[in-house]
């Protein structure tokens, strides 16, 4: 049976498992920066506490920070290639036409 539908469910499939793995990798980007926060909060708490001291904390919070900036760099590369393989795709059209060649005149 499954033969016989699959010209019919192999597409729908196919976008199914794209449509997981899209999910799966914001998820893992998205929990990445979330840990990341999570980190730089109980830092806080620690350094606030007197756990840790202040070189410490700072040089843990400096770590922590540039973790988060590099995510987020990571996340505006991909879509400005995004964006550019997208005006790629696009359909090229030859330079302006030059409207006075083109004018239909009436008599």
């Amino acid at each position: 049976m499954k033969i016989l539908l699959l010209p019919i469910l192999g597409p729908l499939d196919g976008i199914v498992w794209i449509g997981e793995k899209i999910q799966e990798r914001t998820n893992t980007e998205f929990d990445a920066q979330e840990n990341l926060h999570k980190q730089l909060l109980n830092l806080q708490i620690s350094f606030d506490l007197g756990t840790i001291s202040e070189a410490e904390f700072e040089i843990q919070e400096e770590e922590i920070l540039l973790r988060i900036q590099e995510l987020e760099a990571e996340a505006q590369e991909e879509l400005y290639s995004e964006a550019e393989s997208d005006l790629a795709n696009q359909p090229q059209f030859p330079g302006e036409l030059d409207k006075e060649q083109h004018l239909v005149l009436s008599p």
